[in-house]
């Protein structure tokens, strides 16, 4: 069966939420991970670090390299790519899940909250994956997994939040180019989504608080629909548009109970999804 032992991942944001879980669930296998993100000091509402999130992949049974990489500088992003290949001597994933969020209007977007969300969310997935691409078409079974929502043209999904939502449908687009343009070099490029909320950092400062985070589900649900892509084979699975529920049905998962927050909760859809 195939597993992603030995594998070198470079994931972003990775010191908390989506992106830590993915790293957890690659180490059981014995994966070297690199964890690329800002934070290496706690903050007071959003616990971890890169520091602890590397400890914990090696407490599960994997390899760490925890580097500070602000993914909207080029330089940074060159930089820790160039020290992952140094460490390991090679990629085989990269894992865009570094994520900005700001939910506003128009007219109550400023710019550089505009910038914010194009630098973390559309132009990082595209810069980090133009950083990774030349290593990882020198292994088998690359694959570039994007934490970005399926193409839903609904106007719903844009009026109230324009800019968020176009910068997060800038990194599925990249999924529909990158497929196609790495298709003869067996890279395997996809999105993955959730159906429902996930309990992270953003929905309880952001979103909705307590209240929300009981409705919706744990980030293991992510890790592993994430886990289950990663080790198929490229050349076969690329191109797509995935739900972590519909990903986990595929693999014969049944009972999703044991994702939920609480359990019996009414679960919250996520955004894009009707």
């Amino acid at each position: 069966m195939a597993d992603l032992r030995g594998k070198v991942l470079f994931i972003t944001g990775a010191s908390r939420g989506i992106g830590k879980a993915i790293a957890l669930r690659a180490a059981r296998d014995g994966a070297r991970v690199v964890l690329a993100a800002k934070t290496v000091r706690e903050h007071p509402k959003l616990p971890g670090t890169i520091h602890t999130a590397a400890a914990e992949v090696k407490n599960v049974g994997g390899e760490a390299l925890a580097l500070q990489c602000d993914v909207r500088h080029e330089e940074e992003v060159t930089a820790a790519v160039e020290a992952a290949v140094a460490r390991f001597g090679r990629l085989d994933i990269l894992v865009n899940n570094a994520g900005a969020l700001a939910l506003s209007g128009t007219l109550d977007t400023k710019m550089r909250t505009f910038d914010r969300l194009f630098a973390v969310n559309t132009r990082a997935a595209f810069l980090c994956a133009r950083s990774c691409l030349p290593h990882l078409v020198k292994t088998e079974n690359p694959h570039i997994l994007n934490i970005s929502p399926p193409l839903n043209w609904d106007q719903k999904w844009f009026k109230d939040h324009v800019a968020y939502s176009l910068s997060k449908y800038g990194m599925s687009v990249w999924v529909l180019g990158m497929s196609a343009e790495f298709e003869e070099k067996g890279v395997g490029v996809n999105a993955l989504w959730p159906r429902t909320a996930i309990a992270t950092a953003a929905v309880r400062n952001l979103l909705g608080g307590e209240p929300m985070i009981r409705r919706s589900r744990k980030s293991s649900i992510m890790a592993d629909a994430a886990y289950a892509i990663l080790i198929r084979d490229s050349r076969k699975c690329s191109g797509n548009f995935y739900l972590d529920e519909d990903v986990l049905k595929e693999e014969g998962v049944t009972d999703f109970d044991a994702y939920a927050v609480e359990a019996g909760a009414e679960l919250l859809p996520d955004f894009f999804i009707d």
